[in-house]
């Protein structure tokens, strides 16, 4: 009996293995600052459907991951005011990178190296499959979004600005 190798084993699919989870992989070229957009096109993939993985944090510099659609922004001054802090702005990317434990356009909010809050955009929810990285670059996974709000914690919250 053969065992069916991984394309990528990285600490989300760890991660997503651990906690029985089910999902798909899907690497594709990356391309520098191409983001969700890219990956999307590449895979032939709604960009609403591919959640990217953002690092923030408070005014106090504490981390926080927001999860959004890849075609959509975050606003920051609706997201800290429904979290209870004074302000949020995206974090430089060496910092996202040390809280993270990823690089800046591999960032999984599965396997985070530092425990932080993960907020997910309310409407990421109510689709059927997404699709978000899987802790490298040039790799997704396509998962069932309730895996997002069960095993990972992510509490919803309104926060998209269209792009």
């Amino acid at each position: 009996m053969k065992k069916k190798l991984r394309i990528c084993e990285t600490p989300a699919t760890t991660w997503l293995k651990a906690h029985g989870v089910v999902f798909t992989e899907h690497p594709y070229a990356y391309e520098e600052h191409g983001g969700a957009q890219h990956s999307a096109a590449v895979l032939g993939l709604d960009p609403y459907a591919v959640v990217k993985t953002l690092i923030m944090q408070d005014e106090a510099a504490r981390p926080l991951a927001v999860l959004m659609h890849g075609n959509r922004t975050v606003s920051t001054k609706n997201l800290a005011r429904q979290i209870g802090v004074k302000s949020i702005e995206p974090c430089k990317p060496e910092v996202a990178n040390r809280h993270s434990g990823y690089l800046v356009g591999g960032t999984s909010p599965f396997g985070l190296r530092r425990a932080m809050p993960v907020w997910v955009e309310e409407t990421v929810l109510t689709l059927p499959m997404i699709w978000i990285n899987g802790g490298r670059r040039g790799f997704l996974v396509g998962i069932d979004p309730a895996v997002l709000s069960g095993p990972l914690g992510a509490r919803p919250v309104q926060c998209a600005l269209a792009e």
